[in-house]
């Protein structure tokens, strides 16, 4: 649900973003597109911006692909600050963090199979193995983390006020896969958590885990962050997002500076032509020196021809 657009913010203590993509694939013309948002956000209040490898689910990480994220990101002068951070190597970090939630009563073992769930025609998950809360769990099964209390709600920088009711829209949710894989809400909370994380920028596909996300940040005591939930760029001849699963061609990176040209003018930023034909980092430095994210406000999806950028 949404309702009116909050006051952006008049300062911005030591920004701290990050760019989080899925080693499922190569960087498409959306990945980038959501890159460069978070980049300006960051560079433009003097903030840092961070990488960080999505590589939780070992059978769609493609070989390769994260380091071919990371020669992309560089083509376009789009420079990360510090190390590069894998989820593959925080296993024990969330771990900890399911631990301390058993413990304390909010996780429970789910031996629920998908057959059954999909009986289920309200799509909301009800609850049916809460029961087993504090009990030893069967040999194959899930863990979820219970929700409760009324509607939770959050000021989106770009899309408005945004509620949800976490008991009847979503019901307790997964944080550990019955194939031994973490979820994303857990290890994306305790990931920006560890980075110091002061502002989430991301699609706007992804806006609606994020209630489930601040739910665990209660839960676990984490810094609450900002959020700013971009449009996502679909296929102007189908109609689809823009993503990996939708098999997105590669973005053409060997003129950075004509791709950034044309993804600022998707971002709403109004270049002016005679930047067209300049270098990349010509084009990068007016970006960060007139970036204005509130022009992508209320915005939730932009067409474009895909193909005017593939190798």
């Amino acid at each position: 649900m949404r309702e009116s657009f909050p006051s952006p913010p008049t300062r911005f203590p030591e920004y701290r973003g990050r760019f989080a993509p899925s080693p499922t694939g190569p960087l498409h013309l959306g990945s980038l597109y959501t890159a460069l948002a978070g980049f300006l956000q960051a560079r433009s209040r003097g903030g840092a911006w961070f990488l960080r490898i999505d590589d939780l689910d070992p059978p769609r990480t493609v070989p390769g692909a994260a380091d071919r994220i990371q020669r992309g990101l560089e083509a376009l002068g789009l420079h990360w600050d510090g190390s590069v951070l894998y989820q593959s190597q925080r296993l024990a970090a969330y771990a900890a963090a399911l631990d301390r939630l058993r413990e304390a009563g909010w996780v429970y073992a789910c031996a629920c199979s998908r057959k059954q769930l999909a009986a289920h025609a309200a799509g909301v998950y009800p609850g049916w193995c809460r029961a087993r809360i504090g009990q030893p769990p069967p040999a194959a099964h899930a863990l979820r983390v219970r929700v409760q209390g009324g509607t939770l709600a959050f000021d989106d920088t770009l899309q408005g006020r945004i509620a949800q009711h976490l008991e009847t829209e979503v019901g307790d949710f997964i944080l550990y896969r019955r194939d031994a894989v973490y979820a994303y809400p857990l290890a994306t909370v305790l990931d920006d958590a560890a980075q110091g994380i002061t502002e989430v920028l991301r699609g706007i596909d992804l806006m609606d885990s994020t209630p489930r996300q601040i739910h665990l940040e209660r839960l676990l005591g984490l810094p609450a962050k900002t959020y700013a939930h971009v449009p996502v760029l679909v296929d102007a001849h189908t109609g689809q997002k823009l993503s990996k699963q939708n098999l997105a061609p590669a973005a053409d990176t060997a003129e950075p500076g004509r791709l950034l040209f044309h993804l600022l003018g998707l971002l709403k930023q109004a270049p002016p032509a005679e930047l067209a034909g300049a270098a990349a980092a010509e084009i990068l430095a007016w970006a960060v020196e007139n970036w204005e994210v509130r022009r992508l406000a209320g915005i939730e999806s932009i067409a474009v021809d895909a193909r005017r950028f593939q190798p």
